[in-house]
Formats: structure tokens, C-alpha cells, sequence
């Protein structure tokens, strides 16, 4: 992933700035697009080797994942860490979301045995939680894991919450969906899509600078990318209420970002 927007227990938040919830009944709410070159083969959102538990898309280069959910409430996303670096590294950042998604560790002693074995990953921002927990860990931060509390959340592809164009953009536009009525859950959906279809690039004044030169800058700094050769790929709407149920929703972009497939379920 390259853009996750999210929101963790709302219920028991009592004085988030974007005021009450109507809807206080999802326990974990996601927003998330993922950016990757086009000729990178990956499958879509499926459950995978006929297993009815774990969803997700995979890699089909290094066979991870860098987002996903089970029937129990698992979920797993991850994003890399945008600095230039030309180390060679022995594990895939996919496989941090499928080996947790696939374990029974608690979120906080997955990551807490992971410290162990972070050099051996390209720099990433992961995410992983349960029924009661969401945790989030970074190898190119100096802090431990750490527990999230409640409130909402922007992740792009620095730490977690820091103020990118996109970011502050996404986390805006994500937490006026969230605190509106909706009908039907499949018109939240739609709206949270429109916030990650926001294909506006940021002011130059306001890009980051992580090495990769202005033009790069330029292109990557909207919440949607569009480039002949890069661009995001999929927009995944994930709601996990506090009874367990779950709303998956994959959205799939071709080239240039054309709609193709798009994919449900309900678990």
C-alpha cells in the first residue's frame, strides 16, 4: 500500500475533533490504495489456496500481500518507507501482512519478535491487528511498537500520521465520510472510494523531499497516481463492525487508472 486511511474504535472516542460518530458500530474502518508499477504480476483480492479464511490480494513476484483480513477479524496492511536505497534485502516486506494473517500471535508479540529480524527488511510501516487490538510498527523509526488508541489515522509512505499533502488531504476528506449517515452501507463505500480517487497533485511548495527529485515528487503526491508505467492499482474499503462482521470492498485500476474489476464480499 501506499495511502491507508483508517479509523480504530470510534465508538469509545468521546472527543475526536471531527465530533460524534453516527455510526459507532465498526470497530476498524480502512481506506487504502495501492500504488505499484503496472507490469509487477499480482492476482486480486482472493482467498487464498482455497481457504476460506484469509482475503487478500498477493504479489505474485514474492507471493506476500500488502493488505488483507480473515473471518476472525485479523487484518494486515502494509507500506515502504520512501527513501532512495540501493541495499539488497533477504525478506519481502508482503510477507510481514500474510505471515501475521495466517499466525494465531497476538498483534503486539508478532511485532515485538519481528524487532529481531527488521534489518532484514526494505523500510516499511506495518499494521496489524485483531478483535481488540491495532498495532503499528515502523523499522525505520527508533520506537518500539506501539499500541494505537482510538481515533483516526493517516499512513502514506513515511511514519505514521506524518503530514503529507496526501495524508492530510485523505485523513480530512476520510473523517467528514466517516461522520456522515448513510442508508445503506454500500453508499459509505462509495464514498470512501471518491476520497481515494482524488487524483489532484499537491503545490510544489507543499511536496516532501525524500530524495527521489521534484518530478517524482510531483507525480507520486496525489491520494490517486496516474503515470504510463506506475499508479495505483487498487482501492480496498474494509469495515469491521464490533460484532465481527466484515464489508470488503477491492476496487482494481488498469493503466492510466482505468476502472476494471472490482470485487465483494461480506464474511
Amino acid at each position: 500500500m501506499c495511502l491507508i486511511l483508517f479509523s480504530w474504535n470510534p465508538k469509545s472516542v468521546s472527543s475526536e475533533p471531527i465530533g460524534q460518530y453516527p455510526d459507532t458500530t465498526n470497530r476498524l474502518t480502512v481506506a487504502a490504495n495501492r500504488d505499484e508499477f503496472y507490469l509487477r504480476p499480482s492476482q486480486s483480492a482472493h482467498f487464498w489456496d482455497n481457504d476460506e479464511q484469509l482475503l487478500a490480494g498477493k504479489d505474485l513476484q514474492l507471493h506476500g500481500t500488502w493488505l488483507g483480513i480473515t473471518r476472525s477479524g485479523r487484518f494486515a496492511a502494509v507500506t515502504n518507507f520512501r527513501k532512495p536505497d540501493k541495499n539488497q534485502y533477504p525478506l519481502s516486506r508482503g510477507k510481514l501482512c500474510s505471515d501475521f494473517l495466517k499466525g494465531d500471535d497476538t498483534p503486539a508479540t508478532y511485532l515485538k519478535q519481528l524487532q529481531s529480524s527488521q534489518e532484514q527488511y526494505a523500510g516499511f510501516n506495518l499494521l496489524v491487528g485483531d478483535q481488540t487490538t491495532l498495532c503499528y510498527f515502523s523499522n525505520r523509526s527508533n520506537t518500539p511498537p506501539q499500541q494505537l488508541e482510538p481515533g483516526v489515522y493517516g499512513l502514506s509512505n513515511h511514519l505514521l500520521n506524518t503530514e503529507w499533502p496526501k495524508v492530510k488531504t485523505g485523513v480530512s476528506t476520510f473523517k467528514d465520510v466517516i461522520s456522515r449517515e448513510f442508508e445503506h452501507p454500500p453508499e459509505r463505500e462509495q464514498a470512501l472510494l471518491k476520497v481515494l480517487q482524488n487524483d489532484l497533485q499537491a503545490d510544489d511548495s507543499q511536496l516532501p523531499q525524500t530524495g527521489v527529485g521534484a518530478a517524482i515528487e510531483k507525480m507520486l503526491s496525489p491520494l490517486f497516481i496516474r503515470s504510463p508505467a506506475y499508479g495505483t492499482r487498487a482501492s480496498t474499503v474494509v469495515q469491521i463492525k464490533q460484532s465481527g462482521d466484515i464489508r470488503f470492498l477491492e476496487q482494481n485500476y488498469s493503466s492510466g487508472g482505468v476502472l476494471s474489476e472490482r470485487i465483494q464480499h461480506q464474511l
